[in-house]
Protein backbone atom coordinates (compact mmCIF):
# COMPACT_ATOMS: atom_id res chain seq x y z
CA UNK A 1 0.00 0.00 0.00
CA UNK A 2 1.47 3.35 -0.99
CA UNK A 3 1.85 6.41 1.50
CA UNK A 4 -0.52 8.37 -0.14
CA UNK A 5 -3.02 5.32 -0.09
CA UNK A 6 -2.54 5.08 3.93
CA UNK A 7 -2.84 8.45 4.40
CA UNK A 8 -6.04 8.70 2.60
CA UNK A 9 -7.17 5.61 4.54
CA UNK A 10 -5.96 7.44 7.79
CA UNK A 11 -8.68 10.03 6.79
CA UNK A 12 -11.33 7.41 6.09
CA UNK A 13 -10.59 6.41 9.31
CA UNK A 14 -11.27 9.28 11.10
CA UNK A 15 -15.10 10.22 9.69
CA UNK A 16 -16.06 6.50 10.01
CA UNK A 17 -15.64 6.69 13.36
CA UNK A 18 -16.57 10.61 13.98
CA UNK A 19 -12.92 11.22 14.38
CA UNK A 20 -11.06 14.53 15.49
CA UNK A 21 -9.46 15.85 12.58
CA UNK A 22 -9.16 18.21 12.31
CA UNK A 23 -0.88 29.62 -3.63
CA UNK A 24 -0.82 31.41 -6.28
CA UNK A 25 -3.57 30.82 -9.19
CA UNK A 26 -4.09 31.38 -12.23
CA UNK A 27 -7.75 32.93 -12.49
CA UNK A 28 -9.74 33.23 -16.12
CA UNK A 29 -9.63 36.08 -17.79
CA UNK A 30 -8.58 38.63 -15.14
CA UNK A 31 -6.30 41.23 -16.33
CA UNK A 32 -4.13 43.54 -14.79
CA UNK A 33 -6.08 46.63 -15.42
CA UNK A 34 -9.30 45.07 -14.29
CA UNK A 35 -7.56 44.08 -10.93
CA UNK A 36 -5.75 47.57 -10.67
CA UNK A 37 -9.19 48.80 -11.15
CA UNK A 38 -11.01 46.83 -8.58
CA UNK A 39 -13.84 46.68 -11.07
CA UNK A 40 -15.79 43.32 -10.22
CA UNK A 41 -18.72 44.23 -12.48
CA UNK A 42 -15.88 44.24 -16.15
CA UNK A 43 -13.88 41.25 -14.29
CA UNK A 44 -16.96 38.81 -14.01
CA UNK A 45 -18.27 40.39 -17.49
CA UNK A 46 -14.39 39.18 -19.55
CA UNK A 47 -14.76 36.12 -17.18
CA UNK A 48 -18.04 34.76 -18.38
CA UNK A 49 -16.86 35.91 -22.29
CA UNK A 50 -13.79 34.04 -22.49
CA UNK A 51 -11.88 30.95 -21.58
CA UNK A 52 -12.10 29.96 -18.10
CA UNK A 53 -8.83 28.11 -16.18
CA UNK A 54 -7.36 28.00 -12.42
CA UNK A 55 -4.20 26.60 -11.05
CA UNK A 56 -5.34 24.04 -8.30
CA UNK A 57 -3.60 23.18 -5.27
CA UNK A 58 -1.78 19.91 -7.28
CA UNK A 59 -0.54 22.60 -9.20
CA UNK A 60 -3.00 20.89 -12.22
CA UNK A 61 -4.54 23.95 -14.00
CA UNK A 62 -8.37 23.07 -15.14
CA UNK A 63 -9.69 24.40 -18.04
CA UNK A 64 -12.57 24.85 -19.97
CA UNK A 65 -13.82 26.99 -23.31
CA UNK A 66 -16.03 29.09 -20.59
CA UNK A 67 -16.59 30.00 -17.42
CA UNK A 68 -18.30 26.44 -15.55
CA UNK A 69 -21.63 26.89 -15.24
CA UNK A 70 -22.51 23.41 -14.33
CA UNK A 71 -20.29 22.78 -11.02
CA UNK A 72 -20.05 19.25 -9.24
CA UNK A 73 -18.95 19.98 -5.48
CA UNK A 74 -18.13 18.13 -2.34
CA UNK A 75 -20.75 19.53 0.16
CA UNK A 76 -19.04 21.98 2.04
CA UNK A 77 -17.18 23.41 -0.94
CA UNK A 78 -21.12 23.80 -2.50
CA UNK A 79 -22.05 25.57 0.82
CA UNK A 80 -18.53 28.03 0.64
CA UNK A 81 -19.22 28.74 -3.25
CA UNK A 82 -22.89 29.67 -2.18
CA UNK A 83 -21.69 32.09 0.33
CA UNK A 84 -19.96 33.92 -2.86
CA UNK A 85 -23.33 33.67 -4.90
CA UNK A 86 -21.55 30.82 -6.88
CA UNK A 87 -23.81 27.89 -6.91
CA UNK A 88 -23.52 24.05 -7.75
CA UNK A 89 -26.03 21.63 -9.49
CA UNK A 90 -24.70 19.04 -8.11
CA UNK A 91 -22.91 17.74 -4.88
CA UNK A 92 -21.79 14.73 -3.21
CA UNK A 93 -21.00 13.66 0.76
CA UNK A 94 -22.83 14.60 3.83
CA UNK A 95 -25.95 16.54 2.42
CA UNK A 96 -28.97 14.95 3.65
CA UNK A 97 -29.86 13.73 7.19
CA UNK A 98 -32.42 10.62 7.23
CA UNK A 99 -34.64 13.38 8.96
CA UNK A 100 -34.44 15.32 5.55
CA UNK A 101 -32.82 18.00 7.08
CA UNK A 102 -29.55 19.41 5.58
CA UNK A 103 -26.38 17.94 7.54
CA UNK A 104 -24.39 20.63 9.12
CA UNK A 105 -21.44 20.28 6.12
CA UNK A 106 -24.03 22.28 3.82
CA UNK A 107 -24.31 25.32 5.56
CA UNK A 108 -26.62 27.65 4.13
CA UNK A 109 -26.95 25.63 1.12
CA UNK A 110 -30.74 24.45 0.24
CA UNK A 111 -29.58 20.84 -0.30
CA UNK A 112 -33.46 20.90 -2.22
CA UNK A 113 -32.16 23.06 -5.42
CA UNK A 114 -28.82 20.45 -5.51
CA UNK A 115 -29.08 16.94 -7.09
CA UNK A 116 -27.04 14.84 -4.61
CA UNK A 117 -24.83 12.16 -6.16
CA UNK A 118 -23.03 10.66 -3.13
CA UNK A 119 -24.67 11.16 0.14
CA UNK A 120 -21.91 8.86 2.65
CA UNK A 121 -18.76 7.76 1.91
CA UNK A 122 -18.09 5.96 -0.98
CA UNK A 123 -21.10 6.63 -2.87
CA UNK A 124 -21.05 8.61 -5.79
CA UNK A 125 -23.60 8.07 -8.39
CA UNK A 126 -21.67 8.58 -11.83
CA UNK A 127 -24.44 8.27 -13.98
CA UNK A 128 -26.15 11.48 -12.45
CA UNK A 129 -23.08 12.94 -12.24
CA UNK A 130 -22.84 12.78 -16.36
CA UNK A 131 -26.55 13.65 -16.59
CA UNK A 132 -25.36 16.90 -15.14
CA UNK A 133 -23.19 17.93 -17.94
CA UNK A 134 -20.52 19.08 -15.35
CA UNK A 135 -18.06 21.56 -16.60
CA UNK A 136 -16.30 20.76 -13.50
CA UNK A 137 -15.71 19.21 -10.30
CA UNK A 138 -14.12 20.40 -7.15
CA UNK A 139 -13.52 19.01 -3.91
CA UNK A 140 -10.66 19.76 -0.78
CA UNK A 141 -7.43 17.79 -0.70
CA UNK A 142 -6.61 16.16 2.89
CA UNK A 143 -3.16 14.23 2.23
CA UNK A 144 0.10 15.44 0.42
CA UNK A 145 -0.50 13.11 -2.64
CA UNK A 146 -3.13 15.22 -4.12
CA UNK A 147 -6.28 12.73 -3.36
CA UNK A 148 -9.68 14.14 -4.44
CA UNK A 149 -11.78 13.95 -0.95
CA UNK A 150 -14.87 11.87 -1.14
CA UNK A 151 -14.23 10.75 -5.01
CA UNK A 152 -14.13 7.03 -4.74
CA UNK A 153 -10.54 5.60 -5.78
CA UNK A 154 -12.32 2.29 -6.87
CA UNK A 155 -14.55 4.51 -9.24
CA UNK A 156 -11.89 7.45 -10.16
CA UNK A 157 -11.15 6.88 -13.41
CA UNK A 158 -14.91 6.80 -14.45
CA UNK A 159 -15.45 9.33 -13.24
CA UNK A 160 -12.61 11.55 -14.90
CA UNK A 161 -13.86 9.66 -17.72
CA UNK A 162 -16.80 11.92 -18.07
CA UNK A 163 -14.80 15.01 -18.83
CA UNK A 164 -14.94 17.95 -16.77
CA UNK A 165 -11.50 19.26 -15.33
CA UNK A 166 -11.09 18.46 -11.15
CA UNK A 167 -10.39 21.36 -8.71
CA UNK A 168 -8.86 20.27 -5.36
CA UNK A 169 -7.93 23.01 -2.85
CA UNK A 170 -5.66 21.60 -0.25
CA UNK A 171 -6.81 21.94 3.54
CA UNK A 172 -3.67 19.59 4.48
CA UNK A 173 -1.00 20.83 7.12
CA UNK A 174 -1.52 24.89 6.27
CA UNK A 175 -3.48 27.44 8.36
CA UNK A 176 -6.79 28.30 7.62
CA UNK A 177 -6.26 31.58 5.87
CA UNK A 178 -4.45 29.94 3.37
CA UNK A 179 -7.44 27.63 2.06
CA UNK A 180 -10.10 30.50 3.07
CA UNK A 181 -7.99 32.77 0.56
CA UNK A 182 -8.03 29.94 -2.31
CA UNK A 183 -11.69 29.64 -1.96
CA UNK A 184 -11.95 33.19 -2.60
CA UNK A 185 -9.40 33.58 -5.70
CA UNK A 186 -11.66 30.27 -6.91
CA UNK A 187 -14.77 31.86 -6.39
CA UNK A 188 -13.85 34.76 -7.92
CA UNK A 189 -12.92 32.84 -11.33
CA UNK A 190 -15.85 31.85 -11.16
CA UNK A 191 -17.75 35.05 -11.24
CA UNK A 192 -17.86 35.97 -8.20
CA UNK A 193 -17.60 39.05 -7.06
CA UNK A 194 -15.56 39.71 -4.59
CA UNK A 195 -15.36 43.33 -3.67
CA UNK A 196 -19.07 43.26 -2.75
CA UNK A 197 -20.00 44.99 0.56
CA UNK A 198 -21.01 40.89 2.01
CA UNK A 199 -18.11 39.58 1.68
CA UNK A 200 -15.58 42.41 2.55
CA UNK A 201 -17.78 42.28 5.90
CA UNK A 202 -17.27 38.86 6.10
CA UNK A 203 -13.60 38.80 5.65
CA UNK A 204 -13.27 41.88 7.82
CA UNK A 205 -15.49 39.77 10.96
CA UNK A 206 -13.05 36.84 10.39
CA UNK A 207 -9.78 38.91 10.57
CA UNK A 208 -11.44 40.85 13.88
CA UNK A 209 -12.16 37.56 15.45
CA UNK A 210 -9.17 35.55 14.98
CA UNK A 211 -7.53 39.05 17.22
CA UNK A 212 -10.30 38.74 19.53
CA UNK A 213 -8.67 34.71 19.90
CA UNK A 214 -4.96 35.75 19.96
CA UNK A 215 -5.84 38.43 22.42
CA UNK A 216 -7.69 35.91 24.57
CA UNK A 217 -5.27 32.79 24.10
CA UNK A 218 -2.90 35.59 25.43
CA UNK A 219 -4.73 36.37 28.47
CA UNK A 220 -5.43 33.28 29.53
CA UNK A 221 -2.28 31.08 28.64
CA UNK A 222 -2.85 28.46 31.28
CA UNK A 223 -6.05 27.51 29.69
CA UNK A 224 -5.48 23.93 27.97
CA UNK A 225 -7.93 23.13 24.95
CA UNK A 226 -8.76 19.80 23.55
CA UNK A 227 -9.71 18.95 20.50
CA UNK A 228 -12.40 15.86 20.43
CA UNK A 229 -14.32 13.42 18.86
CA UNK A 230 -16.67 10.72 20.38
CA UNK A 231 -17.59 7.09 18.23
CA UNK A 232 -18.79 4.44 20.46
CA UNK A 233 -16.14 2.68 21.55
CA UNK A 234 -13.15 5.16 20.82
CA UNK A 235 -12.49 8.77 22.15
CA UNK A 236 -10.48 10.38 19.59
CA UNK A 237 -7.64 13.24 20.89
CA UNK A 238 -6.42 15.15 17.99
CA UNK A 239 -2.86 16.52 17.20
CA UNK A 240 -2.81 20.29 16.41
CA UNK A 241 -1.00 19.79 13.31
CA UNK A 242 -2.29 18.82 10.07
CA UNK A 243 -5.42 20.44 10.57
CA UNK A 244 -6.20 23.70 8.93
CA UNK A 245 -8.37 24.88 12.01
CA UNK A 246 -5.89 23.44 14.69
CA UNK A 247 -2.78 24.62 12.99
CA UNK A 248 -4.18 28.70 12.69
CA UNK A 249 -5.16 28.53 16.51
CA UNK A 250 -1.99 26.99 17.47
CA UNK A 251 -0.20 30.06 15.41
CA UNK A 252 -2.50 32.48 17.29
CA UNK A 253 -1.73 31.21 20.99
CA UNK A 254 -4.13 28.67 21.82
CA UNK A 255 -2.63 26.30 24.00
CA UNK A 256 -3.48 22.97 22.79
CA UNK A 257 -3.43 19.22 24.52
CA UNK A 258 -0.97 17.53 22.18
CA UNK A 259 -0.93 13.71 22.23
CA UNK A 260 3.02 12.34 22.21
CA UNK A 261 4.19 11.43 18.25
CA UNK A 262 4.11 8.23 19.18
CA UNK A 263 0.56 8.05 19.71
CA UNK A 264 -0.37 9.91 16.70
CA UNK A 265 1.33 7.65 14.61
CA UNK A 266 -1.11 4.73 13.83
CA UNK A 267 -3.25 7.46 12.22
CA UNK A 268 -0.70 9.22 10.12
CA UNK A 269 -0.28 12.33 12.79
CA UNK A 270 -4.17 13.32 13.10
CA UNK A 271 -5.06 11.49 16.47
CA UNK A 272 -4.78 9.27 19.39
CA UNK A 273 -7.39 6.78 19.81
CA UNK A 274 -8.38 5.93 23.72
CA UNK A 275 -10.66 3.89 25.00
CA UNK A 276 -13.36 5.31 27.39
CA UNK A 277 -12.09 4.59 30.27
CA UNK A 278 -9.36 6.46 29.63
CA UNK A 279 -10.81 9.44 28.28
CA UNK A 280 -9.54 11.94 31.49
CA UNK A 281 -5.93 10.73 29.80
CA UNK A 282 -5.16 14.37 29.46
CA UNK A 283 -6.37 17.76 31.75
CA UNK A 284 -8.16 19.95 29.49
CA UNK A 285 -9.96 23.27 30.76
CA UNK A 286 -11.65 23.65 27.40
CA UNK A 287 -12.72 20.83 25.25
CA UNK A 288 -13.87 20.93 21.52
CA UNK A 289 -15.99 18.29 20.28
CA UNK A 290 -17.01 17.11 16.59
CA UNK A 291 -20.12 18.19 15.20
CA UNK A 292 -20.09 16.60 12.37
CA UNK A 293 -23.08 13.71 12.13
CA UNK A 294 -20.36 10.64 11.73
CA UNK A 295 -19.92 11.65 15.49
CA UNK A 296 -21.48 11.35 18.63
CA UNK A 297 -22.67 14.60 20.15
CA UNK A 298 -21.90 15.33 23.43
CA UNK A 299 -25.39 15.48 24.66
CA UNK A 300 -25.50 11.79 23.70
CA UNK A 301 -22.29 10.63 25.53
CA UNK A 302 -23.60 8.52 27.99
CA UNK A 303 -19.85 7.10 29.16
CA UNK A 304 -19.51 8.39 33.45
CA UNK A 305 -16.33 8.74 32.01
CA UNK A 306 -16.83 11.42 30.23
CA UNK A 307 -19.37 12.99 32.43
CA UNK A 308 -16.86 12.79 35.38
CA UNK A 309 -14.61 15.27 32.91
CA UNK A 310 -14.02 18.94 34.88
CA UNK A 311 -14.43 20.67 31.85
CA UNK A 312 -17.76 18.58 30.85
CA UNK A 313 -18.85 19.07 34.80
CA UNK A 314 -17.59 22.81 34.34
CA UNK A 315 -19.95 23.20 31.08
CA UNK A 316 -16.35 24.19 29.00
CA UNK A 317 -17.56 22.58 26.15
CA UNK A 318 -17.90 23.80 22.70
CA UNK A 319 -18.51 22.23 18.69
CA UNK A 320 -15.54 22.45 16.38
CA UNK A 321 -16.09 21.12 12.41
CA UNK A 322 -13.08 19.32 11.55
CA UNK A 323 -13.84 20.52 7.85
CA UNK A 324 -14.36 23.68 8.21
CA UNK A 325 -17.33 25.58 5.46
CA UNK A 326 -14.10 27.65 3.70
CA UNK A 327 -15.54 30.85 3.25
CA UNK A 328 -14.67 33.72 5.92
CA UNK A 329 -18.83 33.95 6.81
CA UNK A 330 -18.73 30.27 8.22
CA UNK A 331 -15.17 30.50 10.03
CA UNK A 332 -15.40 33.66 11.45
CA UNK A 333 -17.75 32.37 14.25
CA UNK A 334 -15.56 29.64 14.32
CA UNK A 335 -12.96 31.52 15.81
CA UNK A 336 -15.69 33.59 17.81
CA UNK A 337 -16.82 30.72 19.82
CA UNK A 338 -13.44 29.47 20.75
CA UNK A 339 -12.10 33.21 21.45
CA UNK A 340 -15.46 33.37 24.39
CA UNK A 341 -14.70 30.06 25.33
CA UNK A 342 -10.92 30.85 26.58
CA UNK A 343 -12.58 34.34 27.87
CA UNK A 344 -15.02 32.67 30.19
CA UNK A 345 -13.02 29.29 30.78
CA UNK A 346 -12.15 28.53 34.41
CA UNK A 347 -9.06 26.57 35.09
CA UNK A 348 -10.25 23.40 36.09
CA UNK A 349 -7.59 20.55 35.01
Amino acid sequence: MSNARATHLSRRGILAAGGALGLGAALAACGDDDAKSGGSDKETAAAKSGPWTFKDDRGTTAKADKVPANIVSFIGVAAALHDYGIESKGVFGPTKLKDGKADVQAGDLDISKVTIIGNEWGQFNIEKYAALSPDVLITTMFDSAGTLWYVPEESKKKILAVGAPTVGISVYDIQLPTPLGRMLELAKSLGADTTSSTITAAKKRFEDAAARLRAAAKAKPDIKVLAGSASQDIFYVSGSNLSADLEYYKALGVNFVEPAAAALKASGGWFENLSWENVDKYGADVIMMDNRTSAIQPADITEGTWKKLPAVKAGQVIARNPEPILSYAKCAPLLEDLAKAIENAKKVS
